[in-house]
């Protein structure tokens, strides 16, 4: 999703820098691309870039989990089962919320569980504690597919209804959005 984002914004003319993990996608033409593997590391790319940026639309977090240690080397076989613990990861949105500025635009996007109107009811909290300007909310069958049920929210209510949109379609309505003033 985030590189749909990041091409229908290029090719509108933006500027764009595309933080992106490790995907097997080639980056679309026109953007700046920065990549990362670990929380960490987009947390520092955001640290850069992000007061200079006047929109960040977060389309994917790196993770919402983590294992709690890391084990250097390889795990044998042979030690028998292993137990595998996980902790939650910082929510880098949130810690951005406090630095930004007048008129920067950040875009959250949220993956809730249906039935919609809870998807949505959760995504407006989400909307609120992030101190995001849009929130896309979509459901899990969004991860790894074309297309997808979303709406996009504004603290002033439905920015964009429910409905079955591909990415591109997808992007392009946040781009407007964007273009409007949100």
């Amino acid at each position: 999703m985030g590189y749909a984002v990041a091409a229908v914004a290029a090719a509108a003319g933006h500027e764009v820098t595309l933080l992106t993990g490790p995907v097997a996608l080639a980056p679309p033409a026109g953007c700046e691309v920065v990549r990362f593997v670990s929380v960490d590391d987009l947390k520092q790319a955001l640290a850069v870039r992000f007061g200079d940026c006047d929109v960040l639309v977060m389309a994917a977090a790196v993770g919402d989990f983590r294992p709690e240690r890391r084990v250097e080397g390889k795990i044998p076989r042979s030690g028998g089962p292993v137990t595998l613990q996980l902790v939650p990861t910082e929510d880098l949105l949130a810690g951005l919320a406090g630095g930004k500025r007048a008129g920067q635009v950040v875009v959250a996007f949220a993956v809730e569980d249906p039935p919609l109107e809870r998807a949505e009811a959760r995504a407006r909290a989400e909307l609120a504690a992030k101190g995001a300007d849009l929130v896309v909310v979509n459901t899990p069958a969004a991860m790894g597919a074309e297309e997808s049920d979303a709406c996009i929210l504004s603290p002033r209510g439905t920015a964009v209804p429910w409905g079955r949109r591909g990415k591109q379609q997808l992007a392009e309505e946040i781009v407007k959005l964007l273009g409007d003033g949100t």
